[in-house]
């Protein structure tokens, strides 16, 4: 059984994307941004399927099956997010993918344009041994997380969207016993002031330089 990498994102519907960037960049652009750190993002993970046995699906917000189609390729594999918080919606996506006896599972989004390749298999590799891997992000919360057992109390009881996201998961590990690993601490971009991160990664992407 192959492992799988599910991606949490959204159709690029100006208005409704990258909202805490619109003050500083217009709807339109804060739209633009997030398209294309969606696409790096796949950009990342395809030379990872070379390498390994692993299903990649989209679980998107917005839009529809056919539009995330076109947008991103017919070779994915599409999921619409069910209802509730990001707690609710990973715990959901963790349940389905272990429960139909996938070996190991990370979930990610596309905020974090410094997450590579290398960084994806070393948190694959690391659930060969461990029951749980994060990615460290600066602002407090985590920009991956992966499991090889359904653990729903990591879901439970945590302050979303603040910057105590990590420790708490931290904290909630270390009482059920779990192995935890965690990768270098990464930036998600969020707000006006992460953008100088994304504009980094993209000018090594010109360049043809790794960031």
């Amino acid at each position: 059984m192959s492992d799988r990498l599910i991606i949490f994102t959204r159709y690029p519907e100006p208005g409704k994307a990258k909202t805490r960037l619109i003050p500083a960049l217009g709807a339109e652009a804060a739209a633009d941004i997030h398209r294309h750190m969606t696409e790096h993002t796949l950009a990342q993970v395809k030379p990872l399927q070379q390498n390994r046995p692993l299903t990649v699906e989209v679980w998107f917000v917005g839009g529809d099956r056919a539009q995330m189609q076109t947008w991103l390729g017919d070779d994915l594999t599409y999921q619409p997010q069910p209802e509730g918080d990001l707690g609710d919606r990973m715990a959901q996506a963790f349940q389905i993918a272990l429960e139909s006896g996938v070996k190991a599972t990370v979930i990610i989004g596309t905020d974090c344009p410094e997450l590579t390749g290398a960084v994806l298999e070393q948190a694959f590799q690391a659930l060969q041994q461990t029951d749980l891997v994060l990615g460290p992000a600066t602002d407090g919360g985590y920009y991956l997380i992966g499991l090889r057992l359904f653990v729903p109390e990591l879901f439970k009881t945590i302050a979303w969207s603040t910057d105590r996201v990590f420790q708490q998961t931290v904290d909630i590990a270390s009482n059920l016993n779990l192995s935890l690993t965690n990768l270098p601490t990464l930036t998600d971009v969020d707000r006006p002031d992460d953008l100088p991160v994304w504009e980094r990664v993209s000018l090594c992407q010109l360049n043809d330089i790794h960031p």
